[in-house]
């Protein structure tokens, strides 16, 4: 797909991003990651991650001209760190709070690591890099971003994919894009309670 601007996929950790890297993979973007971090029984689909993204505080950000027309995964703490001088579509997956800490506490135990955080220092911790990010986007002329939320995705896929197709203004397969929502993924149902906007 022949287009300048970078596309990425953000949110919290275990808000969906995955998952909508494999949606737009399908409907017939290029991700662009490195396999470093394969499929586990948290991300059954992979994780589509390139390692170097966790650089960006560090400066290491050459990789992003081989971004531009294609996608790749940046969690939203990593967002500031972008270099300024590239067109960006941020798609910014929005999930209920307490299920994102869930699924997080889930996935740690399932690597033997325990969580440092308690659960309402992780909820304050999250809240704190919605808060930044939220301040970031404010000052970005050349970000533009779409909002969208994991748990209207998975109930009813279609017009979220519709407003994926008219954001990036691609020709985008909708039909293959909606056969990868699979609710069977969807394993930490809390609580309706949602992130700020």
């Amino acid at each position: 797909m022949n287009h300048t601007f970078i596309t990425v996929v953000s949110g919290l950790p275990r808000s969906g991003t995955s998952m909508m890297m494999k949606m737009l993979e399908a409907g017939g973007m290029t991700p662009l990651m490195d396999n470093i971090r394969t499929a586990d029984v948290d991300n059954p689909n992979g994780y589509y991650e390139l390692e170097r993204v966790k650089k960006l505080p560090q400066g290491d950000s050459a990789w992003i001209t081989d971004a531009q027309g294609k996608v790749v995964k940046i969690v939203a703490v990593f967002l500031p760190h972008l270099p300024t001088q590239f067109d960006y579509r941020v798609i910014f997956m929005q999930r209920a709070i307490l299920e994102i800490t869930a699924s997080q506490h889930t996935m740690l135990e399932h690597r033997g690591s325990n969580q440092q955080l308690s659960a309402d220092d992780l909820v304050s911790l999250f809240y704190k890099h919605l808060n930044q990010v939220d301040a970031w986007f404010k000052t970005q002329p050349r970000v533009k971003r779409l909002d969208v939320n994991y748990n209207d995705l998975l109930k009813n896929p279609t017009p979220q994919i519709e407003n994926l197709r008219v954001f990036l203004d691609l020709e985008l397969d909708a039909e293959k894009m909606g056969m990868v929502v699979d609710p069977n993924l969807y394993r930490q149902r809390m609580s309706s309670e949602m992130p700020h906007s």
